[in-house]
């Protein structure tokens, strides 16, 4: 993304100077092209698990019982993650405001303090619009996946 941005600003100085729009397109396409490379091993383990599971304690008898606590697991950790990266994210970001609104004793804008809450909030953003709602996107995937192929573990 540095390579193409420093490529644009030196082929088309005009960027620079507000005369001319930088092609956003290339961008968003190299941010996406990244990030679905970055997703082909955590969504190949979301759908080849259920199955593994299912297909291995099918040999012992016990198949479908596996994949049903396998389920189980899955959903009832994915929630607990999920409901702490909405909370601590949005809490994060409520604390660097109060310290910005300057009800912080000792707090306000440029303070050690709201330094501080300006990293956890960096950190808070991609907790809350990011990790936890994709994980309730990997439990209803998970339930799909379970579901759709339960007759394979009985």
């Amino acid at each position: 993304m540095i390579n193409e941005v420093r490529r644009q600003f030196r082929e088309n100085p005009g960027i620079l100077l507000g005369t001319v729009k930088p092609d956003y397109r290339r961008c968003v396409d190299i941010v996406t092209v990244g990030a679905l490379k970055q997703m082909i091993v955590p969504g190949l383990l979301a759908v080849t698990m259920p199955v593994a599971v299912g297909l291995v304690f099918k040999m012992f008898g016990i198949g479908a019982e596996a994949v049903a606590a396998f389920l189980m697991v899955g959903t009832i950790t994915g929630i607990l993650l999920a409901t702490f990266f909405n909370n601590s994210g949005g809490a994060w970001d409520n604390a660097k405001k109060f310290i910005e609104s300057g009800q912080f004793e000792g707090g306000g804008k440029g303070s050690d303090p709201h330094k501080a809450a300006v990293v956890g909030d960096t950190l808070g953003d991609p907790f809350k619009d990011t990790a936890g709602p994709s994980l309730h996107v990997l439990i209803k995937l998970l339930a799909t996946i379970t579901l759709v192929l339960a007759p394979l573990f009985v």
